[in-house]
């Protein structure tokens, strides 16, 4: 990583960075109506050559994705190849889209010198058809119809398929296929390692055109004019077939027959014996190793191979192993150093598995929306619809490289605020990474000229929380915890670029100058009585607790940033009294919305609501106790005396301020007073608000779980809260797990669950608050235990209940793998971890995306944060 970041040996240039899925999404949509589900589907997708990228099993890649290495499969009893992971498209899902297969990123290094995954293949025909049927036959009271469920694994009669990855030199990539046979009898399986280019000649007349070319028995040569001659060295393959990333037209349109040797044709050749589908000259763009394994039973059988720059190596696996074996032992080492404080070794899998699914889900991603919208030149014309379709408005866009994402199936696109969470987790092992990252968000090509982030590929218009300033805190602050010294070039290119951020907020999206924000959904999906991204069904302007209190946190944020940067350049101090008195703005628009004599706290229910103000004046406060409520809590920020002294000019003017605003110095929490070792705090929440929000969310029966912080009250489960206005009723209930309503595709739930990045920062606040009134203010948790924390004391304890999603408990059962006996018992599935996207709120199961979805990965930070000194 040191010679990478110095720019010494490109280690970065190859890694785990190929899609488990590119079909399906809005890159690859060419259609009229913008259904990207209908138009590339799974079925489709082994016979059509990809626009933007490719996807694979265990996929490897350089970082232009110019070619790839992927596994394919076939059991013998398959009717496709498997080439690719299947799952439900949104509407096939009773929740929508979800991944139907069983597979597992278990180890990775920050520069990919060593990378570990498991896929397990069943031996019986792979239930494609039943996985359909029954999930369209269930409703949305019913749960998701898995790959466990169907009995495929039930007697062990499978395949547990090892992909290991080992670099000897940036661009030589050793590659080890373990197939374990798990039945009691043998079984033989075709392994297929493939290699093949990312099409980029199809779209435009004159480009050139790749190629890959046998040497022999056991070696494929790979020549491209931008990433140079490459060889992929094999062990004793029975056959070498070949074919062209090419579409097949013939099968998926109907149009004649055409000369060629298309995507499809391995597949055709293995499955269905057509050797007329393959290239009897051994050329092409596209091409397989075929070793047909014969594994006995409890046995396992390994398969080498090697992809290396330049001509082919007589002596290609003289030193394999012993590379293997140093990288192994090099990725224990750079782990044992990372989690010396760890005593548990559960602890160490789970955060080290945690890492490892954040560093496998980095994937290549290009994108350029004018070329999207416009189409390509040598293909037939999109629809002229497109061009004031779906991200019309971002035009500017237009990008193509390594990005992390938030789950390289279900969510292989790009997504801003997963974005900010996952880079916090991977500052832990790769700071460069993560800062560079961060920085790319930013950049004018994927930031908007207006200085809006783009929220999500779906739509980037769309608004999501504005979470990067603080991604940019966090990061400096691990940085500079682990070296002793903050990247302060780093923390000013960002802030500036977040400034533009900022001021797109101010202008977009307070409507009438009132310092009140409305965001939309922002990012809580279905939480609300309405659907807060549309107009509301009963007219007027949604006032929104969350909205308002992201942006007093986005101030704070960038307030703290200003005053780090002042200790070197006094022009931040001025900077820094601007956030402060936009901060005291917001917080008093909190309590009297822009002059109108609400607030957004309720003194009646000692808790934070939105409110409906009706377009005929009425004013409504929704009582529905919600994450929305809590957001106020994120509001916080902690500053030493010697920060302060060293910005004195700010200090002045916020001392002026303060003492000539007193009416807004009222409303937020201690900025004037000293609290424990001399800290000032600022706040949206006073403390007997804080303390008062506290009490419900730390009360078991409304928010506190046994695994974290519930979305919404659990007061709602059997009585829902229920909104009636002119013969329109809506209600929200309490909805532990999957949602029962079809809002925003109904692949996600805020009515109830458990979710990683909002309890993480509810987590950090409650440590700010912890600083500033140290030992001196307790509260019970849970609510009516009559046991009394610290606020320091109750952010462990939250630590400790997210832990519980993922560590044994006294029983050996992880909450996280459910009521699945075969995931919790057997000791080739007992350990093997997937991050989900949220939790069951009553039991912790695990819910939504479920194979490495960015944030959850904050399970690490969690993790490392309980065993930091001083705890």
């Amino acid at each position: 990583m040191a010679e990478a970041n110095a720019g010494a040996a490109p280690w970065r240039r190859f890694g785990t960075y190929v899609s488990d899925r590119q079909w399906g999404t809005v890159r690859e949509d060419y259609s009229a109506s913008g259904d990207a589900w209908s138009y590339l589907s799974h079925d489709a997708a082994r016979s059509r050559a990809y626009r933007w990228g490719e996807d694979a099993i265990g996929g490897w890649c350089d970082v232009g994705q110019h070619l790839c290495l992927g596994l394919a499969l076939w059991n013998g009893a398959d009717p496709i190849l498997k080439e690719r992971m299947f799952g439900l498209t949104n509407n096939e899902g009773n929740h929508g889209e979800d991944v139907k297969e069983l597979y597992y990123y278990l180890d990775a290094t920050p520069t990919h010198s060593y990378a570990r995954m498991l896929y397990k293949y069943p031996q019986a025909p792979f239930p494609y058809g039943w996985l359909v049927d029954e999930n369209a036959r269930r409703n949305r009271q019913d749960r998701e119809f898995e790959l466990i469920d169907t009995g495929v694994f039930d007697h062990d009669r499978y395949f547990d398929v090892t992909i290991d990855y080992a670099k000897a030199a940036p661009d030589d990539m050793l590659w080890r296929i373990t197939i374990a046979n798990r039945g009691d009898v043998p079984a033989r399986l075709h392994v297929l390692p493939q290699i093949w280019f990312r099409n980029t000649w199809s779209w435009k007349a004159g480009a050139a055109r790749p190629v890959l070319t046998a040497e022999g028995g056991a070696a494929i040569r790979a020549e491209h004019e931008t990433l140079g001659s490459f060889t992929l060295h094999l062990e004793a393959p029975q056959d070498l077939l070949f074919c062209d990333n090419d579409t097949n037209a013939h099968r998926l349109f109907g149009t004649p027959p055409g000369a060629g040797f298309f995507k499809d044709g391995i597949g055709e050749c293995v499955v269905n014996g057509r050797r007329d589908a393959v290239n009897p000259a051994r050329t092409g763009t596209k091409a397989a190793a075929l070793h047909v394994v014969d594994v006995p039973a409890g046995g396992s059988v390994v398969l080498r191979a090697r992809f290396c720059a330049g001509a082919r190596r007589d002596d290609a696996f003289g030193d394999f192993d012993q590379i293997f074996t140093a990288r192994i032992a090099e990725a224990d080492a750079f782990y044992a150093a990372l989690q010396a404080a760890i005593p548990d070794p559960d602890m160490r899998a789970v955060q080290r598995q945690a890492l490892a699914g954040m560093i496998w889900s980095k994937q290549f991603y290009a994108y350029d929306v004018t070329e999207w919208l416009k189409g390509d030149p040598a293909q037939p014309p999109p629809p002229a619809s497109r061009r004031h379709g779906r991200n019309s408005d971002w035009s500017h866009l237009g990008t193509s490289t390594v990005i992390a994402m938030p789950d390289k199936w279900e969510y292989p696109w790009f997504a801003a605020w997963d974005w900010a969470f996952h880079l916090v987790t991977l500052a832990l092992v790769d700071t460069r990474f993560a800062k560079d990252q961060l920085m790319l968000v930013c950049q004018p090509w994927l930031m908007h000229p207006n200085g809006q982030l783009p929220a999500y590929e779906w739509n980037f218009s769309d608004v999501n929380p504005p979470v990067h300033a603080g991604a940019a805190l966090r990061i400096y602050a691990c940085e500079k915890a682990r070296t002793g010294i903050g990247d302060r070039g780093f923390l000013e290119a960002v802030f500036i670029k977040l400034l533009l951020n900022f001021t797109w907020w101010v202008n977009r999206k307070d409507h009438g100058g009132r310092n009140v924000f409305q965001g939309g959904f922002l990012g809580l999906d279905n939480i609300g009585v309405f659907d807060r991204s549309r107009p509301l069904p009963v007219g007027g302007t949604l006032t929104q607790s969350d909205g308002t209190s992201w942006m007093a946190m986005f101030c704070l944020h960038m307030l703290k940033i200003a005053l780090e940067l002042a200790r070197e350049d006094d022009a931040y101090q001025d900077i820094a009294s601007k956030f402060f008195e936009h901060f005291l703005l917001i917080g008093g628009a909190m309590t009297n919305l822009g002059g109108q004599g609400l607030g957004l706290w309720d003194d009646q229910d000692g808790f934070y609501y939105d409110w409906l103000i009706r377009d005929d004046g009425e004013k409504v406060p929704l009582r529905l106790r919600s994450m929305v409520g809590l957001v106020p809590l994120f509001a916080v920020e902690v500053f030493d005396d010697d920060l302060l002294a060293q910005a004195p000019a700010f200090a002045r003017r916020m001392e002026w301020v303060l003492a000539h605003r007193p009416e807004l110095a009222a409303l937020v929490s201690r900025p004037q007073t000293p609290g424990a070792d001399g800290r000032r705090l600022i706040a949206v929440a006073r403390a007997f608000r804080m303390t008062s929000v506290l009490s419900r969310m730390l009360d078991e029966t409304e928010f506190l779980s046994d695994h974290g912080i519930r979305a919404i009250s659990r007061v709602y489960r059997d009585n829902p809260y229920v909104f009636e206005r002119d013969g329109y009723r809506a209600e929200v209930r309490y909805t532990p797990a999957e949602s029962d309503t079809g809002l925003f595709g109904g692949n996600s739930n805020w009515r109830g669950p458990v979710w990683m990045p909002v309890n993480y920062l509810m987590i950090e606040s409650l440590d700010k608050f912890g600083l500033f009134y140290g030992d001196e203010l307790t509260i019970e948790c849970p609510t009516g235990s009559g046991t009394m924390l610290t606020l320091a004391q109750v952010a462990d304890e939250l630590r400790r209940r997210l832990s519980r999603l993922f560590l044994r408990d006294a029983a050996g059962r992880r909450a996280v793998s459910g009521d699945h006996a075969k995931l919790q018992t057997d000791p080739h599935f007992r350990d093997h971890l997937v991050f989900h996207e949220y939790f069951d709120g009553d039991t912790g199961r695990g819910v939504g995306a479920s194979h490495q979805t960015g944030w959850t990965g904050l399970i690490a930070n969690v993790i490392d944060e309980l065993h930091r000194p001083g705890r």
